[in-house]
């Protein structure tokens, strides 16, 4: 019937008229949740043994106001969830600003990431593998 997804709406949409959504700065992670009953969604968990596991793929905005979530099998890796991740925030916002900053870990860093951002329109802030995050990157990924 749409009733939690209007319910979102209209949430997302009194929060940023009370104190306004930051999407300038988004950030984009996974995260795996156990799914002991299985489901369509569900598959091995890579850090449980290999029980039945679900990722959410999550976009937040500045202040970790949940914009866009995507649900997958737990053995899926996060990079090819950003797409859909930012397509379920385009569906409820219509959009991220152009040129704004979508923060990533090293899990994405790859040439294809940084080409999908930029034919978005997006300026992409990933750590990078093999170096230490800066102690900024942390403030801006995990609210």
């Amino acid at each position: 019937m749409g009733l939690m997804e209007r319910l979102r709406d209209i949430s997302l949409d009194a929060y940023d008229r009370l104190v306004g959504l930051e999407l300038g700065d988004v950030a984009v992670d996974g995260c795996i949740t156990k799914a002991p009953c299985g489901g369509e969604k569900a598959g091995k968990s890579p850090v449980d043994r290999g029980k039945g596991g679900i990722k959410r793929s999550t976009a937040v905005d500045a202040s970790g106001i949940p914009l866009g979530t995507v649900t997958a099998p737990a053995n899926l890796h996060d990079s090819p969830l950003l797409g859909a991740t930012l397509d379920a925030v385009a569906k409820t916002l219509g959009g991220l600003p152009d040129r704004a900053s979508i923060h990533l870990d090293r899990g994405y860093d790859s040439g294809i990431t940084r080409k999908r951002l930029q034919e978005r329109g997006l300026l992409a802030e990933i750590s990078e593998k093999g170096k230490p995050a800066p102690l900024s990157a942390a403030t801006k990924r995990w609210h």
